[in-house]
């Protein structure tokens, strides 16, 4: 299966993070001060690419690596990183592809990736860098120090924003046992969710970048990033119309917003195909499906149903459990279950708001 050049950024990342032997070999070739050209993998139009140098087959080892990169010319690996299969190569890419980079090392570390798709690594003796060119994207390598201080900030800001986003959604569920949404609290809510979305997948990259040294990081992302309730689909969900939208693709839509625009609810709104967008004071009704998908007692599909019988959160709150058990797959038990799961919801969203 293709994959987009971001997704082959992070699988090289992940690659090249701390604690694995290949970066193990890329800082000792760094602190050597010697420079070093080196391609992730090797097929037909790698080879093809290849002039001179020889073939030697060995295991990989970052003291083999440091030692092989002392002499002229690129190390090809294998896409796995354990084997070294040639040095002392010289890379011929085609010279029409075009390049930012200035250095010769650094042209054709990003001619060969481009041409051929495989990542290449160039570690810059002058400037004492280490970048990867993957499909197109040039990502340069930092220590772990640099990385866990942005991080940290990051983490710092997630913290705040989710915080938020538990606020304004017990604010809006209290709204809706009231009956009282506008599309403003609708967008507001969509826009944290988003906002919290993009933090999170900020930390994972660094958190992919740090390795061994990212796992404290990677412990508090994943409490911080632990599903509580439902997401921005299931909101979606509530407040589209099921015959004119695709959740998936509206979901798509929001996280295509750019970062500046963020902050435009009308946009928000628009974009996901919430009705009444002309006035973001518009009340509409949600149809209940973020607060059924909270009862854990209720199968998703059994949940489904529930909600289309019903047609809207307001009758499916007043429904006796006579009325519950009408629907497919709602015998008693689970009808009371649906009532006194709601009874509590409407409670507990009202003491949170009120409180």
């Amino acid at each position: 299966m293709l994959r987009s050049p971001e997704e082959a950024l992070k699988a090289t990342l992940a690659r090249v993070a701390p604690g694995t032997p290949l970066r193990d070999g890329l800082e000792r070739i760094l602190r050597g001060r010697t420079g070093a050209l080196i391609v992730l993998g090797s097929d037909k139009t790698i080879d093809s690419l290849c002039s001179g140098g020889f073939e030697i087959g060995i295991d990989f080892a970052p003291t083999r690596l440091r030692e092989l990169a002392k002499m002229d010319g690129a190390i090809v690996c294998d896409k796995d990183v354990t084997k070294i299969l040639r040095a002392a190569v010289q890379l011929v890419p085609d010279p029409s592809i075009e390049t930012q980079e200035s250095g010769t090392r650094h042209r054709t570390a990003e001619r060969v990736a481009i041409q051929t798709g495989v990542p290449v690594v160039s570690v810059s003796q002058s400037m004492q860098i280490i970048a990867l060119y993957v499909d197109g994207l040039r990502y340069v390598l930092e220590g772990s120090e640099k990385v866990l201080a942005r991080a940290n900030q990051a983490l710092a800001t997630l913290e705040r924003y989710r915080a938020r986003l538990d606020q304004v959604t017990s604010s809006l569920s209290a709204l809706e046992i009231e009956a009282m949404v506008t599309v403003r609290d609708v967008a507001v809510t969509l826009q944290r969710h988003e906002m919290v979305r993009r933090i999170s997948e900020e930390i994972a990259q660094y958190v992919l970048e740090l390795g061994t040294d990212g796992r404290l990081l990677s412990l508090q992302l994943d409490e911080l990033s632990a599903t509580r309730g439902s997401g921005a689909d299931m909101v979606i969900r509530d407040y589209t119309d099921p015959d004119t939208t695709d959740v998936a693709l509206a979901v798509a839509a929001l996280q295509d917003i750019d970062q500046a625009d963020l902050i435009n609810l009308n946009l928000i709104a628009g974009v996901v195909g919430v009705s009444g967008v002309d006035s973001l004071e518009a009340i509409v009704q949600p149809r209940g499906y973020r607060l059924v998908s909270e009862l854990k007692a209720v199968p998703g599909a059994v949940a489904g149903r529930l909600v289309d019988h019903f047609g809207g959160l307001q009758n499916l709150m007043a429904a006796t459990i006579d009325e519950l058990m009408v629907v497919d797959g709602i015998g008693e038990l689970r009808a009371r279950t649906v009532r006194e799961g709601l009874s509590r919801i409407a409670e507990a969203s009202l003491l949170d708001r009120f409180l």
